[in-house]
Protein backbone atom coordinates (compact mmCIF):
# COMPACT_ATOMS: atom_id res chain seq x y z
CA UNK A 1 0.00 0.00 0.00
CA UNK A 2 1.59 3.25 -1.11
CA UNK A 3 1.42 6.53 0.75
CA UNK A 4 -0.95 8.93 -0.98
CA UNK A 5 0.79 11.85 -2.61
CA UNK A 6 -1.14 14.31 -0.45
CA UNK A 7 0.06 12.69 2.77
CA UNK A 8 2.80 14.50 4.65
CA UNK A 9 6.00 12.53 5.27
CA UNK A 10 6.75 11.18 8.76
CA UNK A 11 7.92 13.68 11.33
CA UNK A 12 11.64 14.14 11.83
CA UNK A 13 13.36 16.24 14.51
CA UNK A 14 13.74 19.01 11.93
CA UNK A 15 10.10 19.00 10.78
CA UNK A 16 8.93 18.73 14.38
CA UNK A 17 10.90 21.85 15.27
CA UNK A 18 9.53 23.72 12.25
CA UNK A 19 5.95 22.64 12.99
CA UNK A 20 6.23 23.71 16.65
CA UNK A 21 7.34 27.15 15.47
CA UNK A 22 4.44 27.30 13.01
CA UNK A 23 1.87 26.36 15.65
CA UNK A 24 3.35 28.88 18.07
CA UNK A 25 2.74 31.66 15.57
CA UNK A 26 -0.88 30.54 15.07
CA UNK A 27 -1.88 29.73 18.64
CA UNK A 28 -0.75 31.92 21.52
CA UNK A 29 -1.70 29.29 24.10
CA UNK A 30 0.57 26.70 22.52
CA UNK A 31 3.24 29.39 22.18
CA UNK A 32 2.99 30.00 25.94
CA UNK A 33 3.55 26.29 26.60
CA UNK A 34 6.65 26.26 24.39
CA UNK A 35 7.98 29.40 26.06
CA UNK A 36 7.44 27.93 29.52
CA UNK A 37 8.42 24.28 28.94
CA UNK A 38 10.50 24.37 25.78
CA UNK A 39 9.83 22.41 22.61
CA UNK A 40 8.50 18.87 23.07
CA UNK A 41 10.66 15.80 22.42
CA UNK A 42 9.96 13.60 19.40
CA UNK A 43 8.70 10.70 21.57
CA UNK A 44 9.04 8.18 18.75
CA UNK A 45 8.76 4.40 19.08
CA UNK A 46 9.99 1.65 16.79
CA UNK A 47 7.23 0.39 14.44
CA UNK A 48 6.22 -3.22 14.84
CA UNK A 49 4.47 -5.86 16.89
CA UNK A 50 6.21 -5.19 20.22
CA UNK A 51 5.29 -1.50 20.21
CA UNK A 52 1.67 -2.27 19.38
CA UNK A 53 1.54 -4.78 22.23
CA UNK A 54 2.93 -2.18 24.59
CA UNK A 55 0.29 0.36 23.54
CA UNK A 56 -2.41 -2.25 24.15
CA UNK A 57 -1.03 -2.75 27.65
CA UNK A 58 -1.18 1.04 28.18
CA UNK A 59 -4.92 1.18 27.47
CA UNK A 60 -6.86 2.74 30.38
CA UNK A 61 -3.86 2.78 32.72
CA UNK A 62 -0.94 5.10 33.42
CA UNK A 63 2.19 4.79 31.31
CA UNK A 64 4.06 3.53 34.37
CA UNK A 65 1.52 0.72 34.80
CA UNK A 66 1.65 -0.07 31.10
CA UNK A 67 5.45 -0.20 31.16
CA UNK A 68 5.39 -2.51 34.18
CA UNK A 69 2.94 -4.82 32.42
CA UNK A 70 5.16 -4.88 29.33
CA UNK A 71 8.21 -5.77 31.43
CA UNK A 72 6.32 -8.65 33.02
CA UNK A 73 5.21 -9.88 29.61
CA UNK A 74 8.81 -9.63 28.36
CA UNK A 75 9.99 -11.61 31.36
CA UNK A 76 7.46 -14.32 30.51
CA UNK A 77 8.11 -14.61 26.76
CA UNK A 78 11.55 -13.08 26.17
CA UNK A 79 11.75 -10.91 23.04
CA UNK A 80 8.16 -9.89 22.27
CA UNK A 81 7.30 -11.47 18.93
CA UNK A 82 4.03 -12.97 17.64
CA UNK A 83 5.42 -16.51 17.74
CA UNK A 84 6.68 -16.19 21.33
CA UNK A 85 3.42 -14.65 22.56
CA UNK A 86 1.45 -17.49 20.99
CA UNK A 87 3.78 -20.17 22.38
CA UNK A 88 3.47 -18.79 25.89
CA UNK A 89 0.40 -20.27 27.63
CA UNK A 90 -2.27 -17.71 28.43
CA UNK A 91 -2.17 -18.83 32.06
CA UNK A 92 1.51 -17.94 32.26
CA UNK A 93 0.85 -14.46 30.87
CA UNK A 94 -1.93 -13.94 33.39
CA UNK A 95 0.38 -15.24 36.10
CA UNK A 96 2.87 -12.57 35.06
CA UNK A 97 0.25 -9.94 35.79
CA UNK A 98 -1.19 -9.34 32.34
CA UNK A 99 -4.97 -9.15 32.66
CA UNK A 100 -7.15 -11.85 31.13
CA UNK A 101 -8.62 -9.34 28.66
CA UNK A 102 -5.28 -7.93 27.53
CA UNK A 103 -3.82 -11.42 27.28
CA UNK A 104 -6.62 -12.19 24.84
CA UNK A 105 -5.96 -8.97 22.92
CA UNK A 106 -2.20 -9.57 22.64
CA UNK A 107 -2.65 -13.18 21.56
CA UNK A 108 -5.32 -12.15 19.05
CA UNK A 109 -2.94 -9.58 17.56
CA UNK A 110 -0.16 -12.17 17.44
CA UNK A 111 -2.47 -14.60 15.65
CA UNK A 112 -3.52 -11.95 13.10
CA UNK A 113 0.11 -11.16 12.30
CA UNK A 114 1.15 -14.82 12.15
CA UNK A 115 -1.77 -15.81 9.91
CA UNK A 116 -1.28 -12.82 7.62
CA UNK A 117 -4.57 -11.14 8.42
CA UNK A 118 -2.57 -8.07 9.43
CA UNK A 119 0.69 -7.07 7.75
CA UNK A 120 2.29 -4.49 10.03
CA UNK A 121 5.00 -3.66 7.48
CA UNK A 122 2.43 -2.27 5.05
CA UNK A 123 1.25 0.21 7.67
CA UNK A 124 4.56 2.08 7.41
CA UNK A 125 3.44 3.61 4.09
CA UNK A 126 -0.32 3.67 4.70
CA UNK A 127 -2.50 6.70 5.26
CA UNK A 128 -3.67 7.41 8.83
CA UNK A 129 -7.18 6.37 7.83
CA UNK A 130 -5.96 3.05 6.45
CA UNK A 131 -3.83 2.45 9.56
CA UNK A 132 -6.87 3.00 11.75
CA UNK A 133 -9.13 0.79 9.59
CA UNK A 134 -6.67 -2.10 9.52
CA UNK A 135 -5.77 -1.98 13.20
CA UNK A 136 -9.28 -1.50 14.56
CA UNK A 137 -10.35 -4.63 12.68
CA UNK A 138 -8.38 -6.53 15.34
CA UNK A 139 -10.22 -7.26 18.59
CA UNK A 140 -8.86 -5.13 21.42
CA UNK A 141 -7.52 -2.34 19.21
CA UNK A 142 -9.71 0.75 19.22
CA UNK A 143 -9.23 4.21 17.70
CA UNK A 144 -6.99 5.41 20.55
CA UNK A 145 -4.55 2.51 20.23
CA UNK A 146 -4.49 2.77 16.43
CA UNK A 147 -3.92 6.52 16.46
CA UNK A 148 -1.22 6.42 19.14
CA UNK A 149 0.59 3.81 17.03
CA UNK A 150 0.26 6.04 13.94
CA UNK A 151 1.46 9.06 15.92
CA UNK A 152 4.31 7.49 17.87
CA UNK A 153 5.57 4.61 15.74
CA UNK A 154 4.71 5.81 12.24
CA UNK A 155 5.21 9.49 13.12
CA UNK A 156 2.23 10.76 11.16
CA UNK A 157 2.13 14.55 11.67
CA UNK A 158 -1.63 15.04 11.71
CA UNK A 159 -3.05 12.55 14.23
CA UNK A 160 -5.12 13.31 17.33
CA UNK A 161 -5.74 10.25 19.57
CA UNK A 162 -9.40 10.32 20.64
CA UNK A 163 -10.16 10.15 24.34
CA UNK A 164 -6.56 10.57 25.50
CA UNK A 165 -6.96 11.61 29.13
CA UNK A 166 -3.70 13.54 29.36
CA UNK A 167 -4.40 15.45 26.15
CA UNK A 168 -7.91 16.43 27.24
CA UNK A 169 -6.63 17.50 30.66
CA UNK A 170 -3.79 19.53 29.15
CA UNK A 171 -6.01 21.15 26.54
CA UNK A 172 -8.51 22.32 29.14
CA UNK A 173 -5.65 23.57 31.28
CA UNK A 174 -3.97 25.44 28.43
CA UNK A 175 -7.24 26.85 27.05
CA UNK A 176 -9.46 27.43 30.11
CA UNK A 177 -11.39 30.20 28.34
CA UNK A 178 -12.03 28.25 25.16
CA UNK A 179 -15.62 27.54 24.24
CA UNK A 180 -16.99 24.81 22.01
CA UNK A 181 -16.02 21.19 21.69
CA UNK A 182 -12.55 19.74 21.54
CA UNK A 183 -12.87 18.75 17.89
CA UNK A 184 -13.36 22.38 16.83
CA UNK A 185 -10.27 23.48 18.75
CA UNK A 186 -8.14 20.63 17.44
CA UNK A 187 -9.20 21.20 13.82
CA UNK A 188 -7.46 24.58 13.89
CA UNK A 189 -4.13 22.77 14.36
CA UNK A 190 -4.23 20.86 11.05
CA UNK A 191 -2.00 19.69 9.44
CA UNK A 192 0.07 19.44 12.65
CA UNK A 193 -2.34 17.92 15.17
CA UNK A 194 0.23 15.32 16.23
CA UNK A 195 2.69 18.13 16.92
CA UNK A 196 0.09 19.99 18.98
CA UNK A 197 -0.48 16.74 20.88
CA UNK A 198 3.22 16.57 21.71
CA UNK A 199 3.15 20.18 22.92
CA UNK A 200 0.20 19.40 25.18
CA UNK A 201 1.75 16.18 26.50
CA UNK A 202 4.86 18.23 27.23
CA UNK A 203 2.75 20.73 29.18
CA UNK A 204 1.08 17.88 31.09
CA UNK A 205 4.43 16.45 32.11
CA UNK A 206 5.94 19.82 32.97
CA UNK A 207 3.05 20.49 35.31
CA UNK A 208 3.71 17.16 36.99
CA UNK A 209 7.44 17.83 37.19
CA UNK A 210 8.26 15.14 34.64
CA UNK A 211 9.69 15.70 31.21
CA UNK A 212 11.05 12.43 29.94
CA UNK A 213 8.05 10.35 28.90
CA UNK A 214 4.82 10.82 27.06
CA UNK A 215 1.74 10.60 29.26
CA UNK A 216 -1.77 9.71 28.32
CA UNK A 217 -4.11 6.78 28.06
CA UNK A 218 -7.34 6.29 26.23
CA UNK A 219 -10.50 4.42 26.92
CA UNK A 220 -11.40 1.70 24.44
Amino acid sequence: MKRAAADAPPLTPATLSSAVATLATRDRDLAAVVERCGAPPMWARRPGFATLVRIILEQQVSLASGAAAYRRLSDAVGRVTPARVLRCPAARLRGAGVTRQKTRYCRGLARAVTEGTLDLATLNAASPESVRDQLTAITGIGPWTADVYALMALRHPDIWPPGDVALVTALRDVKPRATGDIERIVEAWRPWRAVAARVLWHHYLCRKGRGTARSGSGGE
